[in-house]
């Protein structure tokens, strides 16, 4: 297991980070208070090849084959240029959980249609698994998928979807065979606008405001044979596959934002003062940000051999799972640390230390929550 980088890697690494910091870090604070997407940010995101990291070659993507290992490396990058939190969040969403599968299990045509505009940010994607009665116990899925002549009848509620209020097509997943529990799961892809889709509005939260999030509700809506995504009842496998994909992406982008938090906060406690001298000569404060670096370094372990266990083709769920519980859980710790080591300037929303927290916060609920990763784990070890 070699975890060194190559020198391409480590210069686009630099590139992006320099890019993230140049075009990505307007206003944030004012869209963070209006609940704000930027299409202008995730069209340069586009423009500069980050969508195009999650699809091959021939179809406008950045290697002829989908390289995870440089695709985690440019996340982490991401998260550590680019302060607004919810952008590199809803970018992993797509690519991972919406462009990953149709590379994966796609029919050329679908492939070609779709893979392309999301590539280039002319549409953006929204993947939808989540329901009311259907969170943490997927299997309790209501929406159904009736098979008609030509296609299937979709009915049903999805919720908590990110980038569903504004995405130009989402990658759905219905019951179509109820009888056969997990394998009784389909995929489908539906474009905005389709008789029947109604695309709910951005709603409020605490955290990653800057990404819209909302409902997707389905009525006697038709789609074509050709839209589904594998074959009938692949759809469980689908989503598993790119779930751990997923929390790759996502958990990169939150490790460089924990390693700028740890920058910053080591710049601010060397400058501040008290008694006469830094405050990083008292050990209280001196003991956070060791606790900081202890989770950060151990997230990026964790998180490195999730992406190689990816690139060698092995399963990592017992992995994605340490990693999401770990580093998701180790972000909103770093937070708080964070914010006690800057004081009241760390608790003014216009310094931006308190929004790391709250974006924080997110992480141990979203892609599985922290309870559901210890379930996995134990499981995992025959308990």
């Amino acid at each position: 297991m070699d975890f060194s980088w190559t020198q391409e890697q480590l210069n686009y690494k630099s590139r992006i980070i320099d890019f993230a910091k140049e075009h990505l870090n307007e206003s944030i604070v004012e869209r963070d208070a209006k609940l704000q997407f930027s299409r202008e940010a995730w069209q340069k995101c586009a423009d500069f090849g980050i969508q195009g990291l999650a699809s091959p070659l021939v179809y406008g993507g950045y290697k002829k084959e989908i390289d995870i290992l440089t695709a985690t490396l440019a996340m982490e990058g991401l998260g550590y240029g680019c302060k607004d939190n919810g952008l590199p969040f809803s970018l992993n969403a797509q690519m991972w959980t919406v462009q990953l599968p149709i590379a994966e299990f796609g029919t050329e045509a679908q492939k070609e249609k779709y893979l392309k505009k999301f590539t280039s940010g002319e549409w953006i994607g929204c993947h939808a698994l989540t329901e009311k009665n259907a969170g943490s116990d997927v299997f309790a899925m209501e929406t159904t998928a009736e098979k008609v002549d030509g296609g299937y009848l979709i009915n049903g509620c999805k919720r908590l979807i990110t980038l569903g209020p504004v995405a130009d097509a989402a990658l759905i997943f219905c019951v179509t065979n109820p009888k056969l529990g997990k394998w009784g799961i389909s995929g489908f892809i539906i474009d905005k606008g389709s008789k029947g889709f109604t695309q709910g509005h951005n709603q409020a939260k605490m955290g990653l405001r800057t990404v819209p999030i909302g409902n997707l509700t389905f009525t006697d809506c038709f789609v074509p044979d050709e839209n589904r995504l594998g074959a009938e009842g692949a759809g469980w496998s689908i989503t598993t596959s790119s779930l751990e994909y997923d929390r790759g992406g996502i958990l990169g982008s939150q490790l460089g934002a924990m390693e700028r938090q740890l920058e910053d906060t080591i710049a601010f406690i060397k400058s501040r003062k008290q008694f006469g001298k830094s405050i990083g000569e008292f050990q209280s404060v001196s003991n956070r940000i060791a606790n900081m670096k202890l989770r950060l370094e151990t997230s990026r372990l964790l998180l490195y051999k999730v992406a190689w266990l990816k690139s060698i083709g092995q399963s990592a769920m017992m992995e994605a799972a340490l990693l999401k519980l770990q580093l998701s859980e180790s972000f909103i710790e770093s937070s708080l640390d964070a914010i006690r080591s800057h004081g009241g300037t760390g608790y003014l929303t216009e310094n931006e230390i308190e929004r790391d927290l709250r974006d924080a916060v997110g992480g141990v609920i979203y892609a599985g929550t922290s309870d559901i990763q210890k379930n996995i784990i134990a499981n995992l070890l025959g308990l």
